[in-house]
C-alpha cells in the first residue's frame, strides 16, 4: 500500500516559551500531516497547542529541529486573534482570492456560496470596524475556507459559533478533500470531523487514530494496563468512555470489535450520576419552589425575548438552553438572577435558594492572593453529594496541580482565571447554578473534570452553551429560544433543535443564521446489496481481529527490542504499515455498515 504524501513534516522540533528558555513547550517533536488527513489537537491550556500550529504554518520558527513543506503548498490559517485590517470591507477580507473579479464570477463558485451562506455572511460591503466579535470570527473563518487550500489550520474555529454554525463547519470540512489541523475544545466537533488526534502534553505530542471518543478509549486502555483494578475502576477517562457509549447512536458508529473492547473496559463502572439520589438531596436543600417565571415579558432594544411566558425550574432540574446568537439566552439568565427586571409578570425565587452565576465575562479576582488563598477565602471545604472535598482537592480537579496552587492570581492566564472563577463559585456551595458558556477558555481535560464534579452536585443546573457534548453530558433537558417569545421544550434535544432551525430558515441580526445543509438522501440499498454488505462486514471484522493481534504482537516486540535500533526500525515500519491498513479497513467497515443498514 502506497504511503500517503505528507504536506508538512516536523523533525525533532523544539520550542520554548518566548523569553523563557527554561519552559519547554515542544521537545524534539517529530510528526507529519498527510494529504486529506483531519487532525484534532488537544491538551491543557498553555501546553503548546497554538505554538505547534504556528510552527506548522510558518508563523513561528522552531528553536530547534526542521520543518519541511511540500512544494507549492497552499495553506490557509485561522489564528486565535481576529487579525482583520481596520476599515476593510468584508468583501475585501473574504474574497481576497477574487480581487478584481466581477461578482458573477465568484458567485458562480459553489464553494464560495456554500461558505458565505453557511457562516451567515450576507452583507459584503460592511466594514470590519462595525462587526461584533462573533461576526469578525465568522469573516476570518470564511476567508480561510473560500479558497482551494491543500491544508487548513484552524485555531479554535468554533469560538463564537452557535450550534448550527458548528454543525455546518463540521459538514463542510468533511465534504472537502484538503488536510485539516484544528485546535478546539468542542468534543462533538472533534469526534465528528477528525481522523486522528494529537495530544500535546509535557513537551511531547502523542498521536492516536480517530477522534475524541477514540482518544478517550486509548487513554483509558493505557491506564487500564498500568493501574491496579481499583484505580482502573475509578479512572475518569473510563467514566468518560461510559458516557460516550451511553450517548446518541451516531457517536458510537465504531467497528464492532472496538465497541466490544470498550464495553469490556467499562463493565464495572457504576452509573456516573445517581439521578434519584441527587434529586433527593436537591429537594432537601431547595424545597419545592426554586425559580419560577409567571406571565413574564422581557424586551431588549425593541425586541420581545419573552412574551407572557410561564416557566418553572424545580429542585434537581438540569436544563440546557440553546438558540442562535442574539436570541436572548444570556438575558434569560440575568432575568432568573433578578439582575434584569421584567416588563411585566413576576420572578419567584424560593426562600432557600443560594444562587451562583458563571457569566461569560471574567469577574474581578483578588490578584494580590495566591490561587489556594483566593479559593479558601470563599471556603476551605465543600460538600458535593456524599463527598466532602478540600479547596485544594477541588482546585486539582479543575486543573490546578499542587505546584500551581501557590501561583499569584495576577500571573494566571485567561483560561486559568476562568477555572479559578468556577472553583470559587463551587466552593460557595450554591444550590442553583447558572452557567453561561462555561466552555470558554477551558480545555477538554478541564471540561471532563468539571462534568465529573457536576455529576455529584445536588442542585438545579441551567447551562447556556453551544457545546453539544457538554449539553448532552451534563443536562437532562434541553429548551430553546427561537425568537418567538417562548421557551420551547425539545424532547429530541440538539438534533430536534437543528431540524426545527433548518425548517424555519430564520434571520438574526441582519445576517442569515448558519443552517446546516440538508444531507443528500442516500438511495435505499436493495436486499441483495444488504446481504452482500453483511458478508463484507464479517470478512472485514475477521481482518480487523487479525490486524489487532498483529498490532499487539508488534507493540510487545518493540518493547523487547528497546536496545536494538536496527530491530526497532524494522518493527516500526511494520507497525506503520499495519496501522495504515487498519485505518483503511475501518473506513471500509463504516461504508459496509452503512450499506447493510439500508
Amino acid at each position: 500500500m502506497a504511503r500517503p504524501q505528507n504536506l508538512v513534516n516536523l523533525e525533532a522540533v523544539t520550542a520554548h516559551v518566548p523569553g523563557d528558555a527554561s519552559r519547554v513547550l515542544l521537545d524534539a517533536v517529530s510528526l507529519g500531516v498527510e494529504r486529506g488527513e483531519r487532525v484534532g489537537v488537544v491538551g491543557l491550556n498553555g501546553g503548546g497547542k497554538t505554538t505547534l500550529l504556528d510552527i506548522i504554518t510558518g508563523e513561528r520558527a522552531p528553536d530547534g529541529g526542521r520543518v519541511s513543506r511540500v512544494g507549492g503548498l497552499n495553506l490557509a490559517h485561522l489564528a486565535q486573534g481576529d487579525r482583520l485590517a481596520p476599515g476593510a470591507r468584508v468583501r475585501d477580507v473574504v474574497l481576497a482570492h477574487w480581487e478584481g473579479a466581477a461578482d458573477h464570477e465568484w458567485a458562480a463558485d459553489a464553494k464560495v456560496r456554500d461558505v458565505l451562506d453557511g457562516l451567515g455572511i450576507g452583507d459584503l460591503d460592511r466594514t470590519t470596524d462595525g462587526l461584533s466579535g462573533g461576526e469578525k470570527r465568522r469573516v476570518a473563518l470564511a476567508a480561510a475556507l473560500v479558497g482551494d487550500p491543500d491544508l487548513v489550520v484552524l485555531d479554535e474555529p468554533t469560538n463564537h459559533l452557535d450550534v448550527e454554525g458548528i454543525t455546518w463547519l463540521a459538514e463542510h470540512l468533511l465534504s472537502r478533500r484538503c488536510g485539516v489541523v484544528v485546535v478546539t475544545h468542542d468534543r462533538w466537533f472533534l469526534d465528528a470531523v477528525c481522523t486522528r488526534t494529537w495530544e500535546v502534553a509535557g513537551g511531547r505530542v502523542e498521536s492516536y487514530l480517530g477522534g475524541y471518543a477514540d482518544w478517550i478509549y486509548a487513554r483509558a486502555e493505557r491506564t487500564r494496563q498500568a493501574d491496579s483494578a481499583e484505580a482502573k475502576r475509578q479512572n475518569l477517562a473510563r467514566k468518560e468512555l461510559a458516557w460516550l457509549r451511553r450517548g446518541p447512536p451516531a457517536r458510537t458508529s465504531k467497528p464492532r470489535y472496538r465497541i466490544e473492547a470498550a464495553e469490556a473496559l467499562i463493565a464495572d463502572v457504576p452509573p456516573p450520576r445517581n439521578t434519584v439520589e441527587l434529586l433527593g438531596f436537591a429537594t432537601n436543600r431547595l424545597g419545592k419552589t426554586v425559580l419560577e417565571l409567571e406571565d413574564a415579558t422581557a424586551r431588549v432594544a425593541g425586541r420581545t425575548l419573552l412574551d407572557d411566558v410561564t416557566w418553572r425550574l424545580g429542585p434537581g432540574d438540569r436544563i440546557g438552553i440553546v438558540g442562535v446568537n442574539g436570541s436572548g439566552k444570556t438575558t434569560l439568565l440575568r432575568t432568573l438572577t433578578g439582575e434584569r427586571p421584567l416588563e411585566s409578570g413576576r420572578l419567584i425565587t424560593g426562600t432557600t435558594v443560594q444562587l451562583a452565576e458563571l457569566s461569560q465575562e471574567l469577574v474581578d479576582l483578588p490578584t494580590g492572593m495566591r490561587v489556594l488563598e483566593a479559593t479558601e477565602q470563599v471556603a476551605k471545604y465543600v460538600k458535593l453529594g456524599k463527598l466532602e472535598l478540600t479547596a485544594s482537592s477541588v482546585l486539582e480537579r479543575l486543573g490546578f496541580p499542587a505546584s500551581r496552587q501557590w501561583t499569584p492570581v495576577g500571573d494566571l492566564s485567561g483560561g486559568e482565571r476562568r477555572r479559578l472563577q468556577l472553583t470559587r463559585l463551587l466552593m460557595a456551595e450554591p444550590n442553583v447554578l447558572l452557567l453561561d458558556e462555561p466552555t470558554n477558555d477551558l480545555d477538554v481535560d478541564t471540561l471532563a473534570r468539571l462534568e465529573d464534579l457536576l455529576d455529584g452536585w445536588a442542585g438545579t443546573l441551567v447551562v447556556v452553551s453551544h457545546d453539544r457534548y457538554l449539553l448532552e453530558r451534563a443536562t437532562d433537558t434541553v429548551v430553546a429560544l427561537f425568537g418567538d417569545g417562548k421557551i420551547t421544550h425539545l424532547p429530541g434535544g440538539i438534533e430536534e433543535y437543528l431540524r426545527r432551525r433548518a425548517r424555519a430558515g430564520e434571520q438574526v441580526n441582519g445576517l442569515t443564521a448558519a443552517t446546516p445543509s440538508a444531507a443528500t438522501p442516500r438511495p435505499a440499498s436493495s436486499a441483495a446489496d444488504q446481504r452482500a454488505a453483511r458478508k463484507d462486514l464479517q470478512r472485514i471484522e475477521r481482518r480487523m481481529t487479525a490486524l489487532t493481534k498483529a498490532q499487539e504482537k508488534l507493540h510487545a516486540a518493540l518493547a523487547e527490542a528497546a536496545t536494538d535500533p536496527d530491530r526497532l526500525a524494522v518493527l516500526g515500519k511494520e507497525l506503520h504499515d499495519v496501522d495504515a491498513e487498519m485505518e483503511q479497513v475501518e473506513l471500509d467497515w463504516l461504508a459496509a455498515a452503512e450499506l447493510a443498514e439500508g
